[in-house]
């Protein structure tokens, strides 16, 4: 028998350790959520709670056991749920955090009856948002939060909620979603005789190209959206699977670079998931990109019990809450309220973090380069290596690392 040197001991015991790191441990079932519970570990619970602003909230939470925490708030994206955070809870709630990841308005186990395009609009509007979780924190005991950390649609919210309320939010991370800030209002108008410029026609500078095609935010607006993924003819699941994978850094063609400008021809040079085809919807532009069943089987990050947990919470409730959030920042109307904030920045310690394989870190032209004039205390710009779009799961250990290390940062 060949006898083992100490260093190929310790090989041998590190590449064991990292091999049962990266495979999903077994999970008993989790009887205290309400989703999720043959894959949330014990530790994770489920509750619903008035959110003082007119909706019962769905949440998943950690670090639930010991009074006088620190709270952090994690705020999801699009089409994503609480769900999401799943790899952050527990590691976010050993440092000594009390961590709370709602289902946000419009998502969810927050939703009782399907939401409906004419429903009324105002709820999701930007500064009622903000009051789904500041009212959210104060129901659950926390006059102040520690840090609000918010992923693709969730980034904006967190980050006026860092701007609106800088007393209560003590530092913001956006994942995904670069720091914009509030709009900007011209100066010394009122003596100038040239004409306001006119504002530039996307849709229709996009429908005139060779290969006609369209702004995926502008189509998340329409009628039609919900009832294209909801009714997809390949089924939810599938839909989900695919988009999920599309934007992920599985795809390899997911190879962004800043754009030159906001035209029509640099925009187009992104992926069909944010620049479709003019004749296409969200199902049949996904659809295309279908992963096969061998790298779904190779896929740990999203794993068919993982994404049945979505399949099933949008199969009961639709799409269209979470589109509506499309439908505030495509209107004007909605946009007069946030013109009171114009100049204001976010003056809480700010951190941003992406995936180096994302497109929404660039989708913007101009966005993430000038992040630094939105945040006056932007302390970490970072691009995770081998992560897409779902960056809290496709490399959570890095995602949690950063987060750790911004948060112990942020003084009680």
């Amino acid at each position: 028998m060949e006898r083992m040197t100490r260093r190929q001991i310790l090989g041998g015991a590190g590449a064991l350790l990292a091999s049962t790191l990266a495979r999903p441990a077994a999970t008993a079932r989790n009887g205290d959520v309400e989703y999720g519970r043959d894959t949330l570990p014990a530790g994770i619970r489920s509750r619903r709670v008035d959110n003082n602003n007119g909706l019962t909230m769905h949440l998943l939470e950690a670090g639930f056991d010991t009074p006088g925490r620190r709270c952090v708030v994690l705020l999801h994206g699009f089409p994503e749920l609480a769900y999401t955070w799943r790899h952050q809870l527990l590691p976010l709630a050993a440092a000594g955090f009390h961590v709370i990841a709602p289902d946000l308005r419009g998502y969810g186990r927050s939703v009782s009856t399907a939401v409906a395009f004419d429903d009324d609009l105002l709820p999701y509007s930007v500064l009622n948002r903000v009051s789904d979780i500041l009212g959210l924190a104060r129901a659950l005991g926390h006059e102040r939060v520690a840090g609000v950390v918010g992923h693709d649609w969730g980034g904006p919210t967190a980050q006026w909620c860092a701007l609106v309320r800088p007393d209560v939010f003590q530092s913001v991370i956006t994942l995904s979603t670069p720091f914009f800030g509030p709009p900007a209002l011209p100066l010394r108008t009122m003596n100038s005789s040239a004409a306001p410029a006119e504002p530039v026609d996307m849709q229709k500078q996009l429908a005139a190209l060779a290969r006609p095609r369209k702004h995926y935010f502008d189509y998340c607006a329409t009628r039609e959206a919900n009832d294209n993924m909801r009714h997809a003819p390949q089924g939810v699941h599938d839909l989900l699977r695919a988009l999920y994978y599309f934007k992920s850094a599985d795809f390899k063609g997911n190879k962004p670079f800043p754009l030159k400008s906001w035209s029509a021809a640099e925009l187009a040079k992104m992926p069909t998931y944010y620049i479709m085809d003019l004749d296409k919807g969200m199902a049949e532009t996904v659809a295309a990109e279908m992963p096969s069943g061998a790298q779904i089987a190779a896929c740990q990050w999203l794993t068919e019990q993982d994404l049945a947990v979505y399949a099933a919470e949008y199969i009961r409730t639709g799409f269209q809450g979470g589109l509506n959030y499309y439908r505030i920042g495509s209107d004007p109307r909605y946009e007069a309220e946030l013109n009171s904030f114009s100049g204001r920045t976010i003056d809480v310690p700010a951190s941003f973090i992406g995936g180096d394989s994302e497109w929404a870190v660039y989708q913007s032209p101009g966005a993430f380069e000038s992040m630094r004039t939105v945040c006056t205390h932007l302390r970490g710009v970072h691009l995770v290596a081998q992560a897409g779009h779902s960056i809290p799961e496709e490399q959570p250990r890095q995602v949690n690392r950063l987060l750790l290390g911004f948060l112990r940062g942020i003084p009680s």
